[in-house]
């Protein structure tokens, strides 16, 4: 499998917003459809992303009062330090192949893919992808205005069931429709 469905959950929306949760699935499309593979979700100690330079922007952190009581769980749930997620996280995407074949999805053009990459350099750690294979699932889905909403599964604003939710989506996507 050679896609990378990422998703993360923040405190902010800039490039350096501290990131509470990281959560991934690998997949693969086919001309038949598509299928999921193995899944990858650390929650992360905010104190830790902050400390290492990740921003927390009020606005973000007013929305998260919003959301559902099982969304907000994550924040009660063990979390380990940002540079123990992103080691992880680097060692995960190692074991799903060769980092310049894996293309990395993510929710906007700007966000998760970005995000997770200034990450990284602030870490001093290398990014487990090639950039030039950024992708962008909010482009693909708005090129589909047709197609059906996303089925949600799991809860929303779970890093790791967004990340699966929209690998589902984007397969059903971009599968060709049988007569």
């Amino acid at each position: 499998m050679n896609h990378i469905m990422l998703d993360l959950e923040t405190m902010g929306t800039g490039p350096n917003a501290a990131i509470v949760a990281i959560g991934a699935v690998e997949f693969e499309l086919t001309k038949a459809g598509g299928q999921l593979g193995e899944a990858f979700y650390e929650i992360i100690s905010l104190d830790s992303a902050q400390a290492s330079g990740g921003q927390v922007d009020a606005s973000t952190v007013l929305w998260w009062l919003k959301q559902t009581d099982a969304a907000r769980a994550m924040f009660a749930q063990p979390a380990i330090h940002v540079d123990d997620a992103l080691h992880k996280f680097l060692v995960w995407m190692s074991q799903r192949g060769e980092s310049k074949n894996l293309r990395v999805w993510g929710n906007g053009a700007s966000f998760d893919n970005v995000i997770l990459a200034s990450a990284y350099r602030r870490a001093c750690m290398p990014l487990p992808w090639n950039s030039f294979n950024d992708r962008c699932y909010r482009t693909v889905k708005s090129m589909h205005p047709a197609a059906p909403a996303i089925q949600r599964t799991g809860t929303h604003h779970n890093a790791k069931d967004d990340a699966i939710n929209q690998a589902n989506h984007l397969i059903a996507m971009l599968t060709p429709a049988t007569a």
